[in-house]
């Protein structure tokens, strides 16, 4: 049995006792949320959301996505601009699926 759950505007594919890595949620570290299931799969049986079923997920722990370098560059010119981004992330843990 598999679940379409939605955080961050994003949707992940979760089965129960999962760890999934989404964009940072509010929260602490060992707090429960609940999150929207979009999609439920069993089998052959499969229902689609907005009945009301809710995951809840626990947090593990809040981090830092690896660091992108992004250079800019414009030939004949003096213009050379370096930069990085490292997303912020949590690390949750699907508990169940009502």
């Amino acid at each position: 049995m598999f679940s379409v759950v939605e955080a961050g505007g994003k949707q992940y594919r979760a089965a129960q006792d999962q760890e999934l890595l989404v964009d940072r949620m509010p929260g602490e570290v060992g707090d429960s949320v609940e999150l929207p299931v979009k999609f439920t799969a069993d089998g052959d049986d499969f229902e689609f959301g907005d009945a009301g079923r809710v995951a809840r997920v626990e947090i593990l722990e809040h981090l830092r996505g690896k660091k992108l370098h992004i250079y800019k560059y414009k030939p004949k010119k003096t213009y050379k601009k370096r930069t990085g981004h490292r997303q912020e992330l949590t690390r949750i843990k699907v508990l169940e699926v009502r």
